[in-house]
């Protein structure tokens, strides 16, 4: 599974995909200009000491992004889809792309992708759900849809051993 984060703005954000991107085996790929440094304290604090272990590619701007995967299957996130993200059949080579948290996926970019877009439902009060919380949502479903792709499962965590009180 692959992450598309089109021009993140806040770097805990960032942070805290990383690391579900880390815990999921899920690629994390990241469209400039960032709204921060990559090496922030708060990308890494947010992200904790798995950041070494993320998978993580960086594009100068949409279009190289589309020459280097050519046959990209890309789910758009957006508020303004008309397909909710749990109507669809996702594919274990698939990419999910979320826009910045300022403003989304750019009109420009969602026009061409109509079809793959795919929405949260949310109360018509709130514009949108935290970036972190959104790409969480929908990966584990996109995840659940592919039987998690050799994640751990319930009856495989028999090695942890609970500290008693």
């Amino acid at each position: 599974m692959n992450i598309i984060l089109h021009q993140p703005e806040i770097p805990a954000n960032t942070g805290n995909i990383g690391r579900t991107c880390v815990a999921t085996a899920t690629k994390l790929h990241l469209i400039e200009p960032l709204g921060f440094h990559l090496n922030e304290k708060s990308i890494k604090r947010a992200g904790m000491d798995y950041w070494e272990h993320l998978d993580v590619t960086r594009y100068t701007n949409f279009e190289e992004f589309k020459e280097k995967h050519p046959n990209a299957k890309i789910w758009m996130a957006t508020t303004k889809a008309k397909h909710v993200y749990t109507e669809v059949e996702f594919g274990e080579d698939d990419f999910i792309m979320f826009g910045k948290e300022s403003a989304g996926i750019p009109e420009e970019i969602l026009v061409d992708y109509e079809e793959t877009c795919i929405r949260i439902p949310m109360l018509d009060e709130i514009r949108s759900l935290n970036l972190s919380n959104s790409v969480a949502i929908i990966l584990y479903e996109a995840l659940r849809q592919t039987n998690f792709n050799n994640m751990k499962l319930e009856g495989e965590l028999h090695h942890l051993h609970w500290k008693e009180d």
